[in-house]
């Protein structure tokens, strides 16, 4: 079976950052699937989703 562009993302995403792989995850790849499509969306939508989020300033 071969990995997809969206799968190679995921896997990369995955253990990108030593902080972390040292906290360590139960599930690192669909830890990295949510982080990436939050990310996504973003970026889809960044004027819907500043309005949502806690950390863009007013």
């Amino acid at each position: 079976m071969s990995q997809t562009p969206e799968d190679d993302r995921i896997a990369e995403r995955a253990g990108s950052l030593p902080e972390e792989r040292a906290a360590g995850s139960a599930d690192p790849e669909a830890q990295a699937e949510a982080i990436l499509e939050d990310s996504d969306e973003r970026v889809e939508d960044p004027e819907g989703t500043r309005e949502a989020s806690t950390q863009t300033p007013d």
